[in-house]
């Protein structure tokens, strides 16, 4: 043994040297991995080869070892670590040589590329990252931060602090909507730092509040660290509670846990809302805290005046709170008494079968005992009653087809129960008043009868829809009786249009939050996954990209709005009507809508090949392409070279010796909190994409293998790889910083100010393990 360690450790202390070196180097960092991978295989093969390196393996056939299976020790357990005072044997790290281990990694690296690259199951997510990638380029290439930062400015100015408490609210928008650290960094970088140390600003107050806030796209929705890891996540927590299962005595975690071990990554997304919501919170509030205490350096600034109205106190409270709160308000009361509800009245033509027990009662002993350990014996005693009563019935119920009288009795059920007010139909008219009344407010100056007249219309929508259109009528007929107070509801919106752009606010947030609520929406809201998702979001950030150039140059935008508006008619005609051609009876409502719906898709493709001719033209399409090729080809290529360094890993028996020592622990708590301990230390010199790639795969079956809500260990992770772009002396949003900052902004200024935001970040990771309900709260809320 080479300084008294064993082979295995040794070769891991290979492996982590031969990376470090390689990451160092300056090699670019995908070929550096795989290249340290490489090289540590050759390494530790040419010492296995000579006997130097020594692995000291449990004796398999000792008394010793017999003696802990007969107790029931699960042979996962039975390790050095666990028990070290079992016998042991020498063995080679590769014990079928070399040449074998070699054949063995280019197999597993073939079926891996397959799998994880190529053609496996968690590519489809992976393409998300392309297109969120290509949103948030195009969102910055189109200076919607400019219009932010100084907007922001003007709203949180005045306040003491307001301007890094605006770079706070810009930098977390900027996160929902495009979430790249290194061009949030560098844009808010430019724009704000000069202004804010002319404004008299500590330069670590400007440089750090500027490095903290950008780095906010790592956790707020859609996170491309959040898709990186929901594509691992859910095969780790698979993986992790079989293996946990299997150690209970349990043939699988199905069994084991009575549900379905998945996680996915609109889950995650709907995990990180909050979390990412508060470390923005926290970061504003330290900042306004800052200048409290430091007036001289975070001074209070008045900027200039916005266009737009003069509102009074009494009119910004009525319209901006009293009738907001009371438009929804009443919408949720009516909801409680069905007088808004759903109105589907379709019935199954089969009856539900019956439910099974809640739990899984035919298991082996030891399975058992291992399931009233965790499930409690109230709970596993109610299974067995609910099996008991299953097998007095003769079994499970079946699904059985209903009769004629049966479907007409149950629908005649349902239109008797329904709502007279369907919840499409009042969501649509309270969106069109909530805009008419905030245009309102934003011109109390201006002529107002078009919104008047428009929330007239949407008063008799809401009539009409409870007296004449019922659950049987078509949306056809709906449509006709609806025309009326539509055509008055978009006579209204039209003239409340002009009203809303004077307000510089609702000017410059107002789109790209359409765009951020459309995409976040589709996902939170279960309607879609990531994918679909961020191609909405990537079509529409050209599109808006677009319009924003076109007015700059004075040309019409009508193409890119009508491309818009007939993104909007498609998908509420693909709702409401029955698209399929030719299955079964095809009315001609059906047909109409059919062609409505592909004639606005064709528009909508040609608005978006429109858009992109305008911004090629602009050769904006061009940089745009080629950084979205640049981030994503890193990505997918820093994957390929972390698979072989894994791969390297696991053939000498790294992989296995890392998690048997996590295992050791009795507290699964203690392995927990010694992988965050070493993810924060490796933030300091590996970038997220190596710990995701690299350190997550090995450590995943252990920690999402036990107690702990899969979804708040990802989010766990998430925020402490936050860390790793703050964090000296490789953190990527300080060179970032760095290099935009003017001469008198130090690199110590940078280290120093991003101290607090580091302590922040451990603050809120401190905070969600003790209220880890801050992650899982808005999953449960949705699911």
């Amino acid at each position: 043994m080479i300084f008294g360690l064993d082979g295995v450790e040794v070769g891991l202390v290979i492996v982590f040297l031969c990376l470090f070196g390689g990451i160092i180097s300056g090699f670019p960092v995908a070929f550096a991995i795989g290249g340290a991978g490489i090289i540590a295989f050759g390494i530790i093969a040419a010492l296995d080869s000579t006997g130097v390196l020594v692995h000291a393996s449990v004796d398999t056939g000792s008394d010793a070892y017999r003696a802990l299976i007969a107790q029931g020790v699960p042979v996962i357990d039975i390790t050095t670590f666990r028990y070290p005072d079992l016998p042991t044997v020498a063995e080679h790290l590769f014990p079928g040589g070399w040449e074998l281990a070699l054949d063995r990694n280019l197999s597993f690296i073939v079926n891996r590329m397959n799998e994880r690259v190529i053609a496996g199951a968690s590519i489809e997510t992976l393409l998300a990252v392309l297109m969120f990638v290509m949103m948030g380029i195009v969102l910055e290439r189109s200076k919607i931060a400019n219009d932010l930062l100084t907007t922001m400015a003007r709203v949180f100015g005045p306040l003491p602090g307001g301007l890094a408490v605006s770079v706070v609210v810009v930098g977390a928008f900027l996160a929902a909507s495009t979430g790249i650290v290194g061009a949030t960094v560098v844009t808010m970088g430019l724009l704000s730092l000069p202004t804010m140390l002319r404004a008299g600003y500590s330069p670590q107050l400007a440089t750090g509040v500027i490095a903290a806030s950008g780095t906010l796209g790592q956790i707020i929705p859609p996170s491309i660290v959040i898709v990186l890891l929901g594509t691992m996540a859910g095969d780790l927590y698979a993986a992790g509670q079989e293996i946990r299962a299997q150690a209970a005595g349990c043939s699988d975690a199905l069994t084991y846990l009575g549900k379905a071990a998945v996680v996915s990554v609109g889950t995650l997304f709907q995990a990180a809302v909050l979390p990412g919501l508060l470390l923005a919170f926290l970061y504003a509030a330290y900042a306004f805290g800052f200048a409290l205490t430091n007036p001289s350096k975070a001074p209070a600034v008045v900027s200039g005046a916005g266009k737009g109205q003069l509102v009074t106190r009494r009119e910004a409270t009525t319209w901006f709170l009293i009738v907001p709160v009371a438009l929804i308000g009443g919408m949720i009361a009516l909801a409680q008494f069905n007088v808004i509800g759903d109105q589907d009245v379709t019935i199954d033509s089969y009856s539900d079968a019956g439910q099974s027990a809640s739990l899984r009662t035919s298991v082996p002993d030891q399975c058992k005992a291992s399931m009233i350990a965790l499930h409690g014996q109230d709970k596993w005693d109610a299974a067995v009653a609910e099996q008991a009563s299953i097998a007095a019935a003769g079994g499970v119920t079946e699904s059985q087809a209903l009769t004629a009288e049966e479907v007409q009795t149950a629908r005649a059920d349902k239109i008797a129960n329904r709502a007279p007010v369907g919840t499409g139909v009042a969501v649509l008219f309270l969106m069109i008043a909530l805009t008419l009344t905030t245009a309102r407010g934003l011109a109390p100056m201006s002529e107002h009868r078009p919104v008047w007249i428009g929330l007239a219309g949407v008063a008799l929508g809401l009539i009409v829809d409870a007296a004449l259109i019922g659950p049987l009528t078509s949306p056809g007929m709906t449509i006709v009786w609806l025309a009326v107070p539509l055509a008055l509801a978009v006579f209204g919106m039209w003239g409340a249009v002009p009203l809303l752009v004077q307000n510089d606010l609702v000017r410059v947030v107002f789109p790209p939050l359409v765009l951020v609520v459309a995409v976040l929406g589709s996902i939170l809201g279960g309607i879609t996954n990531p994918t679909p998702a961020a191609a909405l979001g990537a079509g529409g950030a050209i599109l808006l990209a677009a319009y924003r150039k076109l007015k700059d140059d004075g040309r019409s935008p009508r193409i890119i709005l009508g491309a818009s508006f007939s993104i909007v008619i498609m998908l509420l005609v693909g709702v409401n009507f029955d698209l399929r051609i030719g299955v079964g009876v095809t009315t001609t409502e059906q047909i109409i809508a059919f062609w409505v719906t592909m004639a606005t898709y064709s528009f909508t493709i040609f608005g978006i090949l429109y858009a992109c001719w305008v911004l090629w033209r602009a050769t904006v399409l061009t940089s745009v392409v080629r950084e979205t090729t640049k981030i994503t080809s890193m990505v997918f290529a820093i994957l390929i070279g972390s698979q072989i360094l894994n791969l390297v890993l696991i053939s000498f028996g790294g992989e296995h010796y890392i998690q048997s020592f996590l295992r050791s622990f009795d507290n699964e708590l203690t392995a927990f909190l010694i992988v965050m301990l070493v993810l924060f230390i490796l933030g300091f010199v590996l970038d997220f994409l190596e710990i995701i790639y690299i350190v997550v795969p090995i450590v995943g079956p252990v920690i999402y293998g036990g107690t702990f809500d899969p979804s708040w260990v990802t989010i766990m992770i998430t925020v402490n790889l936050q860390t790793s772009f703050l964090t000296p002396p490789f953190g990527f949003a300080l060179f970032y910083l760095r290099g935009v900052a003017p001469p008198e902004v130090t690199t110590r200024h940078i280290y120093t100010g991003i101290i607090p935001f580091v302590g922040i970040q451990v603050g809120t990771l401190l905070l969600l393990y003790f209220a880890p309900w801050i992650v899982t709260i808005v999953p449960n809320l949705l699911n």
